[in-house]
């Protein structure tokens, strides 16, 4: 089959792993492929996708071949398959705004971006781009916080044709105006905000669920989460977490048998551990009260490396992505949404995602 062309924005430690995940996979079969959520979605395999166009804005990455591109600091996550072969495709620089922390300067270079210096990308270089490499889906990898640059890049896929999938909480999917234009437009959307594929938030969401199906009275809980990379520096910066937080908490709260008063509910980044470096460490706390009002707790440790983590899901995305282009369907695809983002249009419990996005696949669901 023709391989589906994506695009990236940002090449950082989840687009390494992504990368890093397609040329792994080539080598494997159906029996011997751990760690995916499904081998073949609509005769696509984990390997027939190719990276055609990139954007970054790192000097040490930009004008570099992806291929080399990921395996540049700042990125810091697990390296899992090093022989990713040259794309002949090079990283262009892209569009600043609000995708780089000012406080992000005054730290070691090992940790955060070197601006590159060469001329921002405009609109119209960007659209070109898409355009001329043949982009099908545009894949959203920029830090959290990056409200103007992801507005930017999604106009940009919009004007390009091609469909945008949108990993990080900054609400596009989920905004009935951007799900509107795509919808007009009959180009494929999924968002908002990736859910890895076992994490802090999929684990807290299940648990959620078990005491709700249990017959537990949940009282009040929190999430806490310290990492290493890149991300995690750059959520130091609180003003850039107003987004992350409601997208983490409302992924919990929608699956609870009574929604919890704020107070009672605390879910979001904790703090950046530099020696952690990709290794995501979460910390679960749960209090309620089972038969007789009798109290109980629950505290429980998750250690998982981010970025692979996220791929695991990309992956899946992508395909789905292009069973709708080939299906003519555009706008939100709801099913994959609500399976794959924290934050979807609309939510639904994982056992409901994950039935409505087989039935996607099998061609039973329009979206």
């Amino acid at each position: 089959m023709d391989k589906i062309k994506i695009g990236i924005v940002g090449m950082g430690n989840c687009a390494s792993s992504l990368l890093q995940g397609i040329e792994y996979y080539k080598n494997k079969n159906s029996k011997e492929a751990i760690g995916l959520m499904h081998w073949d979605i609509g005769g696509y395999k984990p390997y027939d996708m190719e990276v055609v166009a990139a954007f970054d804005i790192d000097k040490r990455k930009v004008g570099k071949d992806v291929s080399k591109a990921i395996f540049e600091l700042p990125n810091c996550t697990i390296v899992f398959c090093n022989n990713v072969p040259k794309a002949n495709v090079k990283v262009k620089m892209g569009k600043i705004l609000d995708g780089f922390a000012n406080h992000m300067k005054n730290y070691d270079d090992k940790y955060t971006f070197i601006l590159s210096d060469e001329k921002e990308a405009s609109k119209e270089d960007v659209i070109n781009v898409l355009k001329e490499s043949g982009v099908e889906m545009l894949l959203n990898y920029l830090p959290v916080g990056s409200e103007e640059t992801t507005r930017f890049y999604a106009d940009c896929a919009l004007k390009a044709g091609a469909a945008f999938i949108n990993n990080i909480p900054v609400f596009i999917a989920s905004d009935p105006e951007w799900a509107n234009k795509f919808k007009e437009k009959g180009i494929p959307i999924i968002g908002d905000d990736v859910k890895a594929q076992l994490g802090a938030t999929i684990t807290h969401r299940t648990l959620s669920d078990l005491f709700k199906k249990r017959g537990v009275k949940l009282e009040r809980t929190y999430q806490l989460n310290t990492g290493g990379n890149t991300d995690f520096l750059n959520m130091l910066n609180r003003d850039r977490l107003a987004s992350k937080k409601r997208s983490k908490t409302e992924a919990v709260q929608s699956v609870l048998a009574e929604r919890l008063e704020d107070e009672n509910i605390h879910i979001g980044p904790s703090d950046w551990v530099p020696w952690q470096k990709d290794n995501k460490v979460c910390f679960i706390r749960m209090e309620g009260k089972l038969f007789g009002d009798v109290p109980m707790n629950l505290e429980l440790r998750l250690s998982v490396e981010d970025s692979p983590n996220s791929a695991g899901v990309a992956i899946d995305a992508i395909r789905c992505c292009k069973l709708a282009f080939k299906r003519g369907q555009g706008g939100v695809l709801y099913s994959p949404s609500a399976y794959f983002m924290k934050h979807p249009p609309q939510q639904f419990t994982d056992d409901e995602a994950y039935r409505m996005t087989e039935e996607f696949i099998a061609g039973k669901r329009e979206n």
